[in-house]
């Protein structure tokens, strides 16, 4: 195949999840810019229906799927209808979606434990296992990127729920690789550093500084920044590329 072919991902079906606002946003536009039929999951009704309506105006093929990740029954139910909307093919799958929630630990609420793990580990887990009934099933495979975090590698402060869920998802790609690499399946983890989004907007001012003193590149990085990463772990391009761990982070992780 030519180079310039490999990268190619119009037509391709899929669905992020997150993808009202945000990184996911980011990403599901990324898909839809490359030619994807993108079916986009959100709890955020009104916020997602308008985001989906606005693609489609632009003669995007972008889908609304509203539901409560943190409910299993609502997962499937969710993952059920985008199926539909997809005709049953699946080719894509970034199950995007996360939240943070910020204590120190020994003050960490047990509800907020339970809804970050739930979101950030639990549901990511059952969409992947869901889209591997499909993907395994199809000629073509498929390819899921999961999204990790810098906390990846590092301790966070006050979000010990969120850095085990992010550690988790990285080491739940790597197993996932193993079982399925010979098998059609390719699936890697993004890990994004410091973005500028919805989830750090309230961090301080001067705490924001001090993040940024640390990134080589000089800025926090935007949702726009993942295009690439996306479409490249999404095409063929890709192809013997499993089980990785990326950051996304203008040279953070190095300093």
């Amino acid at each position: 195949m030519a180079a310039n072919k490999m990268f190619d991902i119009a037509g391709k079906h899929a669905i992020v999840s997150g993808g009202a606002q945000g990184l996911s946003r980011g990403m599901a536009e990324g898909l839809l810019e490359d030619g994807c039929k993108v079916v986009i999951m959100d709890l955020q009704k009104e916020k997602l229906e308008k985001v989906c309506a606005d693609y489609r105006a632009q003669g995007y093929e972008a889908y609304p799927v509203v539901g409560n990740l943190a409910d299993r029954a609502d997962l499937n139910r969710m993952f059920d209808e985008a199926l539909e909307i997809l005709d049953g093919r699946l080719d894509i799958l970034i199950p995007a979606a996360g939240v943070q929630r910020r204590y120190l630990p020994e003050e960490f609420p047990e509800k907020d434990w339970d809804l970050v793990i739930n979101i950030n580990l639990n549901a990511v887990w059952f969409m992947i296992q869901r889209a591997l009934q499909v993907m395994l099933k199809q000629p073509t495979g498929g390819k899921i990127v999961t999204i990790g975090s810098m906390v990846t590698w590092f301790g966070g402060t006050t979000v010990p729920a969120y850095t085990a869920s992010k550690g988790a998802v990285s080491q739940l790609t790597k197993s996932v690789a193993v079982d399925c690499a010979g098998r059609g399946i390719n699936i890697n983890a993004i890990c994004p550093g410091y973005m500028d989004t919805e989830m750090t907007a309230n961090m301080t001012q001067e705490r924001k500084d001090e993040c940024t003193k640390r990134i080589p590149a000089g800025r926090w990085g935007l949702p726009a920044d993942l295009k690439g990463v996306v479409t490249f772990l999404c095409s063929s391009a890709s192809d013997y590329i499993n089980g990785a761990t990326i950051p996304v982070d203008g040279a953070y992780l190095c300093k």
